[in-house]
Order: C-alpha cells, then sequence, then structure tokens
C-alpha cells in the first residue's frame, strides 16, 4: 500500500506542478479568450486531473508491481514517466506562457506519449493499459479545446 500511495501521489505532484502555471492564467488570460461552446466549466477541470493523476499512479503501480527487474516494465515506466513530464510541460506552454499554439504542438505530442504508455502498459497489466483509456479521452478534449482557441483567438 505504500508503494501504491508514492505512485498516487508522484503524480498529484505533477498536477500540482501544473497547477502553477494553471491557476494564475484562468482567472485573468484564459478568461479573455473565445473558447468554443463545447469548453467544460473551469470549476471541472481540478476535480477531473485530481481523479486523472489518481487513476495514473494507480496504473504506474500495477505496472512496477509486474517485476522492475523485467525490460518491458522498466520501458514501460520510462515512456509513463515521459509523458508525465510532457503533461507538465503543456502547462507549462499553454498557461505560463500563454503561447496555444505551441501548447498544440506539445499537446499532440503529449497525446502520442499517451497512447504508447498505454500499449506498453496494456502489454504488461492489461488494467494498468485500460485505467488510462479515461485520462487519452480528457487529453483529446483538451487537444481539441487548444485547437480552437488558436481558430478562435
Amino acid at each position: 500500500m505504500v508503494r501504491l500511495a508514492i505512485f498516487i501521489i508522484i503524480c498529484e505532484i505533477a498536477g500540482i506542478i501544473g497547477s502553477i502555471f494553471t491557476t494564475p492564467a484562468i482567472t485573468s488570460w484564459y478568461q479573455t479568450l473565445n473558447k468554443p461552446f463545447f469548453t467544460p466549466p473551469s470549476w471541472l477541470f481540478a476535480p477531473v486531473w485530481l481523479a486523472l493523476y489518481a487513476l495514473m499512479g494507480i496504473s504506474a503501480y500495477l505496472v512496477y508491481e509486474k517485476g522492475i527487474s523485467h525490460k518491458k516494465v522498466r520501458n514501460a515506466l520510462i515512456i509513463f514517466a515521459v509523458q508525465l513530464g510532457l503533461n507538465i510541460l503543456w502547462s507549462a506552454i499553454f498557461f505560463g506562457l500563454k503561447n496555444p499554439l505551441w501548447g498544440f504542438v506539445e499537446i499532440v505530442a503529449l497525446w502520442l506519449a499517451i497512447l504508447l504508455t498505454i500499449i506498453y502498459f496494456y502489454r504488461v497489466s492489461k488494467p494498468a493499459g485500460l485505467i488510462l483509456v479515461p485520462y487519452i479521452l480528457w487529453v483529446t478534449v483538451a487537444s481539441a479545446l487548444n485547437l480552437f482557441v488558436i481558430l478562435l483567438n
């Protein structure tokens, strides 16, 4: 249980780091942007991300528990770490730098890294891969929002 908690905490910390860039921009710069009709309300983002980071931690733990000595476990966790870093980077680019264009380029890379993570995790632990499906769906919505922010502004 301690290892599971550590994995969840690591992922939640990634969310906290991202929120350092996001939170100030939500009530200022982001409010001034034209957004598409399908934009979720701002209050929804925090609880969804909290849940998704917890799911990421659970998923990574399930893979880790298969044995870090196995090459496919190590590779899967490396890809996971890359996507977690890209997750933070998107917040820094889109909200911190207020750059939707480069944010979109980055979120496409993030989406591909999540897809690779799902594939690699699924090969190690089917539940670990499936647990990440809500994450890629949410990032798909975020990608569409990012694209429409570019098109509408």
